[in-house]
């Protein structure tokens, strides 16, 4: 997605990522530590190995960085990091990645309010879908994020015979191309720009793991948010190995706040980590957290984290 949007059932407006961030992340002292940050390429020099074990491939989303560091910076952060992505990014700019020996772990294609659940915005979402699937293919990347959108008033069980009708369209082109579509469950309980999403449909993990199993594609996956998921379901080592074999891509952040993976926020990651290493997962494990310190301290601190 190139933007993002909020509704709150009374209006809806456009907003850019950028307008989000500094909203999101220039937040009380957060704001003042990001003004004071150096420059890129002293921040550069400050880079050093955190990945040693490697049992998991790790990625950044670019989103909650660019305020930071532009994409060419990201990239070499990455690699310094031992990360192997840098996703969430637009093909235009994939070659900046190849540049770097990265991937793009998954790809943008259709935002989160307008989605499959409603027949309206399906034709948009399926060439969206359509678009993003051609280039992972050409490129060798793997998935395509997809969203169910906002129920605006679509009972949930039709949602999800909507969503199931609209992946069916789309589901037979992505097994062509040999991608995935991840369908990421979303919290509607916090009510913060890019922190929460009320009136997304896709709001429960049983929910969206419905829609995936009734398409019945092993194409078809589940995003595992694991901030999202704490936030609505808990349990989240329960979901994992019950949902392992569904699961297409894992994203990462603090509870509360989707910030830093530190000692503020509730969610354990190392035995997280440590059982997503059990289950055989070979996918990528995506930071999706919003700094609010040092950036490159952070995401250093998250990327050791989750070396298990």
């Amino acid at each position: 997605m190139s933007s993002i949007y909020r509704s709150n059932g009374r209006e809806q407006h456009r907003i850019s990522r950028r307008s989000v961030l500094r909203v999101a992340a220039g937040i009380g002292a957060g704001s003042a530590i990001a003004l004071a940050l150096p420059s890129c390429s002293t921040t550069e020099k400050r880079v050093s190995q955190a990945v040693t074990k490697g049992q998991i491939n790790q990625s950044i989303c670019s989103w909650c960085f660019q305020k930071y560091w532009d994409l060419q910076t990201t990239c070499r952060i990455a690699g310094r990091l031992g990360c192997k992505s840098v996703e969430l990014v637009e093909p235009r700019d994939w070659p900046i990645l190849k540049e770097h020996g990265l991937a793009c772990a998954i790809a943008n294609s259709h935002g989160f309010d307008k989605g499959m659940n409603n027949p309206a915005y399906q034709d948009m979402c399926l060439g969206k879908l359509r678009d993003a699937i051609d280039a992972c293919a050409e490129h060798n990347f793997p998935s395509v994020i997809t969203f169910t959108g906002f129920r605006e008033d679509i009972p949930d069980d039709v949602g999800i015979k909507n969503c199931v009708a609209g992946y069916k369209k789309i589901i037979g082109y992505a097994e062509k191309k040999k991608v995935n579509l991840c369908l990421e469950i979303l919290n509607s309980r916090v009510d913060v720009e890019m922190k929460g999403h009320p009136g997304y449909q896709g709001d429960h993990t049983d929910y969206c793991m419905e829609i995936v199993k009734q398409v019945g594609s092993p194409r078809m996956k589940l995003l595992f948010d694991i901030y999202h998921v704490q936030i609505m379901d808990g349990d989240i080592i329960g979901r994992i190995r019950q949902y392992k074999d569904y699961i297409g891509h894992y994203h990462t952040a603090g509870s509360p706040g989707r910030n830093e993976l530190d000692d503020s926020q509730e969610i354990n990651y190392k035995p997280i980590m440590e059982e997503i290493a059990r289950t055989g997962y070979t996918g990528y494990v995506g930071q999706e957290f919003i700094p609010t310190r040092d950036p490159l301290e952070s995401l250093r601190q998250a990327v050791r984290l989750c070396d298990v």
